[in-house]
């Protein structure tokens, strides 16, 4: 369905009793952000928030896409899944042969719902310029400071549009904002990213780039301006196939180059030159849970602000997992099912993003096998695919398993996976925010073919009897007992018929991890059948497995910190049995050679935790909700954004 605006939308989560309104005074510099993460982690992400009472003119809206029903309702669907469906049925019917008249007359009303779908710029100003600041400063908006070493507030959820110079072509995207003055903050775009294209392109010819922020609006914009589209699709297609409504546009003001939603409730309107010198922009907590950390990046001069009436200002925090964003990444999962389908990997079935991968990190994908090394071509075209070529860790099941039942597909995987021929390594470019790569930007990949395996896929060299495990009290006896070094050794997995160790571990010396894992394969008899050991540092509890995935996922770099053992097997003569040992732990200079600064995981500070629980009462939002913080105090190290010493 087509929102008029986002007050439509907010009215529509009120009316479903999605929302809370927070009347009391809450500070947009970090209790705003505090709030929401505790209200974010409740089960099923909780409510959207309204804050009323900022100390500026405008409310502030967060959390409103927090869940999968209101994911739902920002889309207008009962399931993702039916936008799924809705798009594979275009593919098909486009695709198909068209041998007759008859069939060529049935693409014409898909024809003309293509048309109702793209962007329409109107003549004269939209309701986003309802109100134009006359001396336009950022500083009189609500922007938040989400986290107490960020380098300053950030917009966090700028829909922003830039053209290309030659082509005209748009591109709407979502970069976090820096503000640094009232007409100036950070444009924080990657290399990787179309706008950034866009700016080289502008440098060449030493021109100004015109850029147009849209704040707000019907919420298929915010969604649109992440999702992962080909480069000549404009975004406000999408939009218009998600409302069932075409864009309306207006030309903005000071930037006429650039057109915006008319919806909109705030647009601000300015250039980057690329003649200026870049800024030191960051430390930000970012989805991955730790911080990014400073970087030069480009000046954005606002020339102009407009806004809507009653406008009310949006905004999203991201941090620790489960947070917002996990629904947005868990939309374009569904959503864009259907074109990698069709597109790319036909024998595609399904795809799940596990929230403790955000996103890139950890991906399982689903196939119908028909034959031998299918899995190695569905790595390399999803590898080779779009966004997906930022993926770290790539898991394959098939067609005998629900890839959603974690605790079922673990155990698929285990058995049909001989860790010495099943597992893939591989290079390429990375998400700028992966820390663990020893160059930015660039690190190692990860293939894990959990398929059930042909007999040309197969070495009867070693033991894939799948050995009865040993129990998981006297696996852990006898670690603890021979390495002091280990402090919590997880086995809950053994007992579930799943062959991996979640291990924490305090490093103490060069390439430690590497000899522990030899050392323990070699000398603890109890471990053998054992197929894969996870290594976390010792900060982190193994026991609690979704928090020590969520550390071990942003920590590895697979074709660095893998370690493979090898021996003949104890229980089965003639055979080989294989362990891979992957190291998770913090990286430092010290102890790894690495050169690169470690960012820490994002908590809030004491003083905002105890000015939240002070005043939670009176926010009447419900039962009082601990700080998801205080539970991560002690795996951080120091106190700043970068990691202090081990």
């Amino acid at each position: 369905m087509a929102y008029k605006n986002q007050q439509h939308f907010i009215d529509t989560l009120e009316q479903a009793g999605e929302l809370l309104r927070i009347k009391t005074y809450v500070n947009p510099r970090l209790e705003i952000a505090e709030i929401t993460d505790r209200i974010s982690k409740t089960p099923g992400g909780g409510k959207a928030l309204l804050f009323e009472n900022t100390g500026y003119p405008f409310p502030v809206l967060m959390n409103a896409y927090g869940s999968e029903r209101r994911m739902c309702l920002a889309l207008g669907v009962e399931h993702l899944d039916d936008i799924t469906r809705e798009i594979e049925d275009l593919f098909k019917l486009l695709s198909a042969p068209k041998e007759s008249i008859m069939d060529k007359l049935k693409l014409l009303p898909k024809l003309g719902q293509f048309a109702s779908w793209m962007p329409k710029v109107k003549s004269g100003r939209g309701e986003c310029q309802e109100v134009v600041l006359s001396n336009p400063d950022i500083t009189q908006l609500p922007v938040i400071t989400c986290w107490p070493k960020d380098g300053g507030p950030f917009v966090t959820l700028p829909v922003i549009h830039t053209k290309d110079p030659n082509t005209q072509a748009r591109n709407v995207g979502m970069y976090r904002m820096q503000v640094f003055g009232p007409a100036l903050t950070g444009m924080h775009w990657h290399k990787h990213k179309v706008s950034a294209r866009h700016f080289n392109e502008y440098k060449k010819l030493g021109k100004k780039m015109p850029v147009a922020v849209a704040l707000g609006g019907d919420p298929a914009y915010a969604y649109s301006a992440t999702a992962p589209l080909p480069e000549n699709v404009d975004e406000y297609m999408l939009a218009g196939f998600l409302r069932k409504k075409k864009v309306e546009l207006v030309k903005c003001i000071t930037q006429p180059e650039i057109e915006v939603p008319a919806d909109a409730d705030f647009i601000i309107e300015g250039y980057v030159d690329p003649n200026d010198d870049l800024l030191w922009e960051g430390p930000f907590g970012d989805h991955t849970g730790y911080y990014s950390l400073p970087d030069w990046y480009p000046k954005f001069h606002i020339t102009a602000i407009t806004h809507k009436k009653n406008a009310v200002y949006p905004a999203t925090i991201v941090g620790i997992p489960p947070q917002e964003d996990a629904w947005l990444g868990k939309a374009t999962e569904r959503i864009f099912l259907a074109p990698i389908k069709m597109a790319m990997v036909p024998e595609m079935i399904d795809m799940d993003m596990p929230v403790e991968g955000v996103f890139h990190n950890l991906v399982i994908a689903q196939i119908q096998k028909e034959y031998a090394g299918q899995a190695l071509k569905v790595m390399n075209a999803m590898w080779g695919a779009g966004q997906m070529m930022f993926n770290k860790i790539l898991v394959l099941a098939d067609e005998k398993v629900k890839i959603q039942d974690y605790k079922a597909l673990s155990q698929y995987v285990f058995r049909n996976m001989n860790p010495a021929t099943d597992i893939y390594f591989s290079q390429g470019p990375m998400d700028v925010l992966d820390h663990s790569c020893s160059k930015l930007g660039f690190g190692g990949k990860m293939c894990i073919d959990g398929t059930r395996k042909w007999e040309e896929e197969t070495d009867d060299a070693f033991d894939l009897l799948n050995t009865p495990l040993q129990s998981g009290a006297a696996i852990e006896k006898a670690l603890i007992a021979a390495f002091p070094e280990i402090k919590a050794v997880n086995t809950a997995l053994l007992a579930q018929d799943i062959a991996c160790l979640m291990i924490s571990v305090e490093k103490n010396k060069r390439g430690h991890i590497r000899s522990l894992h030899e050392n323990i394969c070699s000398t603890i008899e109890q471990v053998e059948g054992v197929k894969m050991i996870l290594y976390v540092e010792h900060t982190v509890d193994a026991h609690e497995l979704t928090v020590a995935l969520w550390r071990f996922c942003n920590n590895l770099d697979p074709k660095r910190d893998n370690i493979l053992f090898q021996q003949p097997a104890r229980t089965q003569k003639g055979k080989t049995w294989a362990c891979m040992g992957l190291d998770g732990t913090i990286k430092t200079k010290e102890l790894d050679g690495f050169q690169r600064d470690w960012p820490n995981i994002i908590v809030a500070d004491d003083a905002t935790i105890a000015a939240v629980d002070a005043k939670w009462n009176d926010l009447d939002i419900g039962a009082f909700l601990p700080s998801p913080s205080l539970k991560f105090k002690d795996q951080m190290y120091g106190e700043e954004a970068v990691a202090g010493k081990l």
